[in-house]
């Protein structure tokens, strides 16, 4: 049994491969080839949670184990922390491990370029980017690879890690700018990625019709990226239903103010298969995350594909 590093996992998932990767999950999930029950959360101390997620199909079954520490920050270590055991279906003989924050990372940013793929209204339009960690980072580089995204606009509370993810932006080759709020450039931009961890909205009541916002950042019902207005006026696509309705704080606030109902959440997987959406409000992408998506980054690092 192999046991991958960081680089060696990310090598083999590259970002458009993937997306296409997990469109055929998708795919599989609806006609029950692939399987994957609900995550199961368990408290850890100092606000630290424990995620368990297992997911197979007919030829491979995967279990990842990851940890969140928001403390681990100012201790100058990882906050989130994991790996991805693989192994096959049939016989149990495993295959190999995974770097976990790597498979998350990468898995996540590439379900949104599948999104923004099959349901922005304008796909190569200027990115906003509210946040600058490890996803904002992966989402840049997954648009840019996957959609060809040649201008970016930064918004982050840390000022120098929005200019340090704006110089890595100008070496792939994108027009980069770091702005001091999303309201000042929101009138230049077609395509948003909100990746934070804010207990309070990063974005205004409104957008402009056709925008795309794929909002990554909530996870658990007490962040809220997104106003209950915005939610309101959009068209609300989640990656998982079910995870959604337990984790997806934008969509949880807006549901109890009621600004927004759940039977009005379209899913992914019905999204692609019914086409594209109507053009005339922004789409909202929420993503919680699902063990289908660590599945499909197994089958291609892999070669299951």
């Amino acid at each position: 049994m192999e046991l991958l590093t960081a680089e060696e996992t990310r090598v083999r998932l590259p970002y458009p491969a993937l997306a296409d990767a997990i469109r055929e999950a998708l795919l599989g999930e609806r006609s029950g080839e692939a399987q994957a029950p609900a995550r199961m959360h368990l408290p850890l101390p100092e606000d630290g949670t424990l995620l368990v997620m297992p997911a197979a199909d007919g030829e491979i079954a995967v279990t990842k184990l990851v940890t969140f520490h928001p403390g681990n920050a100012a201790r100058g270590m990882e906050t989130i922390q994991g790996e991805v055991v693989v192994m096959e279906a049939g016989t149990g003989t495993r295959l190999g491990v995974l770097d976990g924050p790597t498979v998350t990372g990468r898995r996540t940013a590439a379900v949104s370029l599948l999104a923004a793929r099959e349901l922005a209204p304008h796909p190569g339009a200027p990115l906003l980017l509210v946040g600058a960690g490890v996803q904002a980072r992966s989402h840049l580089e997954a648009f840019r690879e996957g959609l060809g995204t040649s201008e970016v606009s930064i918004v982050s509370r840390t000022a120098e890690k929005a200019q340090a993810l704006a110089e890595h932006a100008r070496g792939l080759g994108l027009r980069a700018s770091v702005a001091g709020s999303a309201a000042e450039v929101l009138d230049g931009v077609g395509m948003i990625v909100t990746a934070t961890t804010s207990p309070e909205p990063v974005l205004p009541d409104e957008l402009p019709a056709e925008t795309f916002v794929a909002a990554v950042g909530s996870f658990r019902p007490e962040m809220a990226e997104l106003p209950p207005a915005l939610v309101a006026s959009a068209t609300v696509v989640v990656d998982n239903l079910e995870g959604a309705r337990e984790e997806a704080g934008d969509l949880i606030r807006a549901s109890q103010s009621g600004a927004f109902g759940w039977k009005d959440a379209v899913t992914l997987g019905g999204a692609i298969s019914g086409g594209r959406l109507p053009a005339a409000r922004p789409v909202v992408f929420e993503s919680v995350g699902h063990a289908l998506w660590d599945l499909a980054a197994a089958r291609l690092a892999y070669g299951k594909g």
